[in-house]
């Protein structure tokens, strides 16, 4: 186990850095968290063509590079220290983990490439009304039909799913829970999308009303697929908060520095020393939790359910600490609209509760470790 990263993968961080820095500066942000898609296509393609973002983890049997979980952690926390808007996380952390995991290699060849290449804009609908993120909240029907399946009911709260040309539901059947692939543009199926607080991570509702579908893996097979899939994404969506919380400390340290009160910087006060003291204590256990995880999940290890949702659970509150001290040490600025901090303080609360909140995952933890 090697918890520091590879030259090639510090590189990886650098070229993003970059690319994110000319492609998604807070001006952009700004502008596309105000647009119904809240992505810019162009810099959609060229993340698939010229970085290979969306096809970093997928095999090159099915289009992609073929690298590891770490190389996506790294990533994903470089996108949330720019709070990126695209539908990335929707299509390679939710839909392409929950296509991989499914042991379905037809599937697999129909469906990955497209992702790979950037043509393919997907999701994963889980979530219904009730906001559960367990099997118990799945109420949606799906009903043999000919060669394939209808779907019935609604989903809510679906990542980008007013604009993904391809959804993964998760749906029940008399078999079980299931795996469907459902077009964008299917029949009987009505998308809307939400007003969120977090207007750089768009949401929709999903309603199906005998919507045609097709069956991905076995038959009431998908519950080891859908588990595995929410741990791979818990640890990516810690990944991403870290990325968000270092950027908080790094924007709270930059202004305690030039902010003058009492004729001397306001950093040389006790009071916010010990702010930006405990802030880096928890963004570098963050990050500790989150790399952990990461290697737990490019080794696919035993231990991944556990260390996954102890990091989504701690990455969720230091995120959410940070955020919100950046604004007290900022002051009066950090409360307005016109200041960064708040749009930072939204997306560490809209992903505190993304695939449940730390009080779940400390139960799913308990659980897991037979507490």
């Amino acid at each position: 186990m090697n918890f520091a990263f590879s030259e090639e993968q510090e590189e990886l961080r650098r070229s993003v850095r970059r690319f994110l820095d000319d492609k998604s500066p807070i001006t952009e942000v700004r502008r596309l968290m105000e647009t119904t898609e809240g992505y810019d296509p162009a810099v959609w393609s060229q993340m698939a063509n010229q970085l290979g973002l969306q096809g970093l983890t997928i095999p090159e049997e099915y289009g992609g590079s073929g690298f590891s979980y770490v190389e996506l952690i790294v990533v994903l926390e470089e996108m949330g220290r720019s709070l990126l808007c695209a539908p990335y996380f929707s299509t390679v952390a939710l839909a392409a983990n929950a296509i991989l995991a499914s042991g379905d290699d037809a599937a697999k060849k129909e469906l990955l490439p497209g992702i790979a290449s950037g043509e393919t804009i997907a999701t994963l609908a889980l979530t219904e009304d009730n906001g559960r993120w367990d099997l118990e909240g799945i109420q949606l029907q799906a009903k043999k039909s000919g060669d394939g399946y209808t779907l019935d009911g609604h989903k809510m709260f679906v990542i980008d799913g007013h604009t993904a040309n391809l959804i993964v539901v998760v749906a029940r059947t008399s078999a079980g829970i299931s795996f469907f692939a459902v077009d964008g543009d299917a029949q009987g199926l009505t998308r809307t999308a939400l007003s969120t607080m977090d207007m750089t991570r768009k949401q929709a509702r999903l309603e199906f009303s005998g919507t045609p579908a097709r069956l991905i893996g076995a038959d009431g097979g998908a519950e080891a697929a859908l588990s595995k899939t929410l741990d791979l994404a818990a640890v990516a969506l810690a990944a991403e908060q870290v990325g968000g919380a270092q950027r908080c400390l790094d924007m709270s340290v930059e202004y305690a520095k030039v902010r003058i009160q009492f004729g001397r910087p306001i950093g040389s006060f006790q009071a916010i020393k010990h702010k930006c003291a405990d802030m880096l204590l928890e963004v570098e256990s963050a990050k500790s939790a989150a790399y952990y995880a990461g290697w737990a999940a490019a080794e696919d290890s035993d231990e991944l359910p556990v260390v996954a949702s102890l990091a989504k659970a701690y990455c969720s509150e230091a995120y959410f600490h940070a955020a919100a001290e950046n604004i007290q040490i900022h002051g009066g600025i950090g409360f307005t609209w016109e200041h960064d901090a708040h749009l930072y303080f939204k997306r560490a609360k809209s992903s505190e509760l993304l695939l449940g909140d730390p009080t779940y995952h400390r139960e799913l933890l308990a659980q897991r470790i037979g507490i």
